[in-house]
């Protein structure tokens, strides 16, 4: 068989495979981070995502919660009612809220972001730097959820003195 056959045959359909399995990855994680999200899948995520850029984060915990009750599994509503409830000083209700992220999805990278932002808040910088472990594990070509963990870690051993 003729080498620019054997490619059509064998590296061809691969290399189809991988790239339609970047696209579905890449559409995915936009929201999966807790990013924008075109598709969102309610217009109540849509305004709860507005009303946590607002900083508005009681009415974006209520809308949440409601989404929270039609689909208790959900990953991405986990992991915004987590950064909900952080924004708002509640650290014990934000974790609550990140773990049950992190047992639906671990690789979840916004609630491994998230949850390693709210170790370092509470003076946990080991677990923190577990979370960009896992973090380096699923980016292996990168990705703003660890760039993000890597630069709040950095800047908390420069403040408190750390090397």
């Amino acid at each position: 068989m003729a080498i620019a056959t054997r490619l059509r045959t064998f590296a061809y359909p691969a290399m189809v495979t991988m790239l339609a399995a970047g696209i579905l990855s890449a559409t995915g994680e936009a929201r999966a981070a807790g990013g924008d999200d075109d598709d969102a899948p309610t217009s109540e995520y849509s305004l709860a995502r507005k009303a946590l850029d607002d900083g508005d984060y009681d009415i974006a915990i209520n809308k949440l919660a409601r989404l929270h009750e039609k689909d208790p599994g959900d990953a991405d509503v986990l992991n915004l009612l987590g950064y909900g409830y952080r924004k708002s000083g509640d650290f014990d209700q934000a974790c609550g809220y990140y773990l049950q992220a992190l047992a639906v999805d671990p690789k979840h990278r916004g609630a491994n972001e998230y949850i390693g932002e709210l170790y370092l808040e509470t003076g946990q910088l080991d677990k923190a730097e577990e979370r960009l472990a896992v973090l380096d594990d699923d980016c292996w070509l990168g990705c703003d959820e660890y760039t993000d963990l890597k630069e709040s870690i950095e800047e908390y051993k420069t403040e408190k003195g750390i090397q």
